[in-house]
């Protein structure tokens, strides 16, 4: 099978940073299935990885790829959810070759029945940006719990990336929460008012004065995306006493003693610490895709899918790492489909 992979750790500007490589098609056991994977989209983690990890040990090269839609190609012995022919989507887990390959194994607990009414490209944008927010929502943040005090509102830092953009929808179809969005372009800002943001704001200014401009009260939750260092001295002046804080970026540091003062709780959330560990609830995230495809189909929340590529190959995954570490990107960028075999 043809993958999309790397032997070296480093810049994307280089020649071999990512290359196509010819390995055997995998076969599954135990509760994986193999999927032909049809189209994957491109985070933030790919190219963190890329840049800086070597491959796993015992491997010459490291495909990677968190996003995936596809159909089901074989099944192992005690695979129980799903059969041959079942469309899917799901992102994977950190420590196993990823999707960008022709072909992937992944743990059917993992991943979810695809969304019907929308297509292969747009569903594969959705899997990795719909679980982490997810689960900062509802197991981090714990947003259905109100805390003492605070207004029932939720600031979300970088709206228009694909987790903010899944983060805002999730809360508008799954909450009462009033959400508040940041975005710092024109561009960007339209964008998450269509997803649904009750009030944007604009992050590349102080934000706890436009936070008290809406008079709404200091919101009980915030959510940060991207740039948390940059915007933590804001945001402990902004969120409520006793609120909840949550984060899914690498700062170098995070002093969080300001946060003392208000009692705020801090949370960090991985989508890959289920799978990373073997956590006695890996399948939520299974559930949880279902969840999200059956959202989608009720037309509740949209996918995030901006732009796609054709097809799938080095030179695409590398145009959209460089465009991934832009920073500047809306939504998702997704690749489709593989070049015909000539041989």
């Amino acid at each position: 099978m043809r993958a999309i992979a790397y032997r070296q750790p480093g810049p994307i500007d280089r020649p071999d940073a990512l290359i196509e490589v010819e390995l055997p098609k995998p076969a599954p056991s135990g509760r994986d299935i193999l999927v032909k994977v049809q189209a994957v989209s491109v985070n933030p983690v790919d190219a963190k990885v890329r840049a800086g990890a070597p491959p796993l040990e015992g491997r010459a090269e490291r495909i990677l790829g968190w996003d995936a839609a596809g159909v089901v190609e074989a099944v192992g012995p005690e695979v129980s959810r799903f059969q041959v022919g079942d469309e899917v989507f799901y992102a994977g887990d950190l420590m196993r070759d990823g999707s960008n390959a022709e072909y992937q194994l992944v743990d059917e607990r993992i991943v979810g029945h695809r969304p019907r009414s929308i297509g292969v490209a747009e569903a594969a944008a959705l899997p990795l940006t719909t679980i982490t927010a997810w689960e900062t929502l509802f197991d981090r943040l714990k947003v259905d719990d109100q805390p003492a005090s605070g207004a029932r509102a939720i600031l979300i830092i970088g709206g228009a990336g694909g987790v903010g953009s899944a983060a805002i929808q999730i809360a508008r179809a799954r909450t009462d929460l009033t959400v508040i969005a940041t975005a710092s372009r024109t561009e960007t800002q339209g964008w998450v008012r269509a997803l649904g943001a009750h009030h944007v704001i604009d992050h590349s200014r102080p934000m706890a004065p436009q936070i008290a401009a809406l008079e709404l009260g200091a919101p009980a939750f915030v959510f940060s995306t991207t740039h948390t260092d940059h915007h933590l001295a804001d945001i402990a002046e902004l969120i409520a006493p006793q609120g909840r804080f949550a984060l899914i970026d690498d700062p170098a540091s995070l002093d969080i003693v300001r946060f003392k003062r208000k009692a705020v709780s801090v949370h960090w959330e991985l989508m890959f610490t289920r799978s990373l560990f073997g956590t006695p609830d890996l399948a939520e995230q299974g559930r949880l895709l279902d969840t999200v495809a059956e959202l989608i189909d009720a037309g509740r929340i949209r996918t995030t899918a901006t732009e796609t590529l054709s097809p799938i190959s080095a030179a695409t995954l590398t145009e959209a790492h460089r465009r991934i570490e832009s920073a500047t990107t809306r939504g998702k960028i997704v690749l489709e489909g593989w070049e015909p075999r000539h041989d």
